[in-house]
């Protein structure tokens, strides 16, 4: 490893250009990565839901949808309008009183469903919906959105799905760069008050921030990520690879009071922390990598990307930032000053008085802790997460006033079902709770409009590749138990005429979203838990301290997700998936920090208080300093960003960081007091070494009173 180390020295400069040059093709991977912004996308693509949509693009060429509001509008008005927004790109079709009838039958004459489907209850308000032939998530349809609201003016409102995930593209491009920036200027103040250097802090805010680009740049392979992803992967992976540097520049500076030549000590730095950091990154990786076995791939899809760049932190720590750090090496020590920390001694000598109040205190606290985490209020409607002013949202709020409408799904049903069945079926829906309206091109026909009166293009709109298309309004809000009910029944209703018909659209889908999610929790807590356990096995061989190591930061993971009961905070369901797992992945190496060197000086046959009292007083300042890092890269986006799905997120990290760093350096300390005879017993190598330096001790004491009986004689 030191040959390594040297040849890294040797070619600093080599290193340093290489680095600067992988900017270009990473900087050009990332602008061709595709963001997704569409979460429910990322469903599994065997489900009901998702292959109803891919029907419903091939067949009907309809791939999003929504329903346009239009307030005070005359009829002429808006014919000239739809004729406008037909020759918009990338709208399939817009469907609206006029297109039914032809603007021959007056409104009063419409059966009372097709009415109440068109006009808001006061009449004041009219209703279209609009079809794209292209995604929700898609560029074609975004791009088509916007061009629809220019071309609206603002007395008509977008309601949809792909309306949501435009205004989310808008607001997070326009966010994200913004706490970016805050997050890099509050970790160079962190930095800068627990380093000894004021330049120091810089030089790893450049070495991580290469390692940030070529994490975004190599997503170009994969085609695409999420926008969740995108807004957190900068401030993650500073928060969490920061460590990295700080361990390294601390190993340098121990290195040269060692050696004369600062190239030796530097070579010496990175041998020890390539070892050191190698094993300390690994349980990050696993917390990232855990969500990947989620069934939602957006756990995939944020797991490898988070990982990959766990992995390049630690790539650049060893290289890119070695060789900065010899390169400005005089500029460092002319910018050195005293560095705040905490006082450790003290500390460390509270804790070896009050270990087992303390330890007492906070395993009570686990009641409410587990109480708080199991009655979380959670949210799956993803434009709650957005600010009331986007015009989507507004749009949603018009629909539920002026019409009662919440939401509008579609069910795809083969063509061959005799009209009279239809009939029947939508009767039957129609009568279930909390359902508007149940069309299809058959409700079309009455008494009052006969078949003659309705424009065949309407008709064959609404049939096509061997399906029909019918339409289903709610009052129910999506997301809720009582749609979940609702659509459950609406399911088991269209399963009985035709068993091969789908129930699609945001509402059902979502409901597929809450049941899969539900499972994935469990599912990713359980791996996270296991790998980070085997982990912490192989590294400290040990069977007991993994168990204690885990459940101490478990405890800072509930209190956190807890503490969002309490405050009366509801979070959005991605919060509830990830947030625990990658607190746990990023926190534990805290825990495995202060552990390790109690292991090491109880193994040099130090008594337990003494072994303890040593762990906490060399190791607080370097928890403290990570927390506090990743405390400073995740708070500026929880405080700034109005995207409760990003800032929900961030909020937790940054108080999950500070509560894991509170409980591994007051619980942790006392409970590995308490349970010392049983690490010793159950421990690889403790056992013995333990042993050997009583003998020892017992040795030099029996020498001792022997050479003061023949001093006396």
């Amino acid at each position: 490893m030191l040959k390594v180390s040297k040849a890294i020295v040797k070619s600093r400069y080599v290193i340093l250009a290489l680095a600067v040059l992988l900017l270009i093709p990473s900087a050009i991977g990332f602008l061709n990565t595709k963001i997704n912004y569409d979460i429910l996308y990322y469903l599994p693509k065997d489900i009901e839901t998702m292959k109803g949509q891919d029907v419903l693009l091939e067949d009907f060429g309809k791939g999003a949808y929504g329903i346009f509001v239009c307030e005070g509008m005359r009829s002429a008005d808006q014919i000239k309008l739809v004729e406008k927004i037909e020759q918009i790109d990338h709208v399939a079709e817009v469907i609206c009183y006029n297109d039914i009838t032809d603007g021959e039958v007056p409104v009063e004459m419409l059966p009372d469903n097709i009415r109440n489907l068109f006009y808001s209850k006061d009449g004041s308000g009219c209703l279209m919906f609009i079809f794209f032939d292209s995604t929700s998530s898609s560029e074609e349809t975004m791009g088509a959105i916007k061009e629809l609201r220019k071309t609206a003016g603002r007395q008509c409102l977008l309601s949809s799905m792909a309306a949501v995930v435009t205004d989310t593209k808008d607001l997070v491009q326009e966010q994200t760069p913004i706490y970016t920036l805050i997050a890099v200027a509050l970790s160079l103040i962190v930095l800068m008050l627990t380093t000894d250097s004021f330049l120091v802090p810089i030089l790893f805010l450049a070495d991580i921030g290469m390692t940030i680009i070529y994490n975004l740049g190599s997503n170009f392979v994969s085609g695409e990520i999420s926008f969740i992803t995108m807004a957190l992967v900068a401030i993650l992976q500073l928060g969490v690879t920061m460590d990295y540097s700080i361990f390294l520049y601390h190993s340098y500076s121990e290195q040269k009071q060692k050696c004369d030549d600062k190239k030796e000590a530097m070579a010496n730095a990175i041998s020890a922390t390539i070892v050191s950091v190698a094993g300390s990154s690994l349980t990050t990786i696993a917390g990232f990598l855990a969500m990947c076995f989620m069934t939602f791939t957006l756990g995939l899809d944020m797991g490898i990307v988070m990982a990959k760049g766990v992995v390049f932190g630690v790539i650049g720590c060893v290289t890119i930032l070695p060789a900065l750090i010899l390169v400005f090496d005089k500029a460092v020590e002319k910018t050195k000053h005293k560095a705040i920390t905490l006082p450790g001694k003290g500390l460390a000598g509270f804790i070896g008085k009050a270990y087992i109040p303390v330890t007492l205190l906070l395993i009570l606290l686990w009641i409410p802790a587990i109480y708080g985490y199991k009655n979380i209020n959670v949210y799956y409607k993803l434009d709650s997460s957005l600010p009331d002013s986007l015009q989507s949202v507004q749009a949603n709020k018009e629909l539920e006033k002026g019409y009662e409408i919440s939401s509008v799904s579609m069910i795809l049903v083969d063509d061959s079902l005799k009209p009279k069945e239809i009939k029947n079926m939508l009767e039957e829906i129609e009568a279930v709770d909390g359902v508007n309206f149940a069309i299809g091109s058959d409700s079309l026909v009455s008494p009052m409009i006969p078949s003659s009166m309705v424009p065949t293009g309407m008709l064959t709109s609404l049939e096509s590749g061997g399906h029909k298309l019918l339409l289903v309004s709610s009052a129910y809000q999506v997301a809720t138990d009582e749609i979940g009910e609702q659509c459950g029944q609406i399911s088991r209703i269209i399963k009985r005429y035709d068993p091969d018909s789908m129930f699609i659209g945001e509402a059902p889908a979502t409901k597929d979203l809450i049941e899969i999610t539900d499972k994935d929790f469990k599912v990713v807590s359980a791996v996270s838990i296991g790998a980070i356990f085997l982990l912490i096995l192989f590294v400290l061989k040990s069977v007991s301290l993994p168990v204690i190591l885990v459940t101490v930061v478990e405890l800072a993971i509930y209190m956190n997700m807890s503490l969002a009961y309490y405050t009366g905070a509801t979070l959005p369901f991605i919060a509830s998936i990830c947030v625990g797992t990658i607190q746990l992945g990023a926190t534990i190496d805290y825990a495995i920090l202060l552990t390790t060197r109690y292991k090491t000086e109880r193994i040099a046959g130090k008594n337990r208080k003494d072994a303890v009292h040593i762990a906490v007083e060399t190791s607080v300042n370097s928890v403290f300093s990570s927390a506090l890092g990743f405390f400073a890269a995740t708070i500026g986006c929880a405080v700034y960003s109005n995207i409760d799905l990003i800032g929900s997120i961030c909020l937790l990290l940054a108080r999950g960081a500070l509560l894991s760093m509170f409980i591994v350096i007051t619980l942790l300390p006392s409970l590995l007091l308490i349970a010392d005879p049983l690490i010793i017993r159950t421990t690889l190598g403790m056992k013995d070494c333990v042993k050997r330096a009583k003998e020892d001790k017992k040795e030099n004491s029996s020498g001792m009173k022997l050479q003061r009986g023949m001093g006396t004689v």
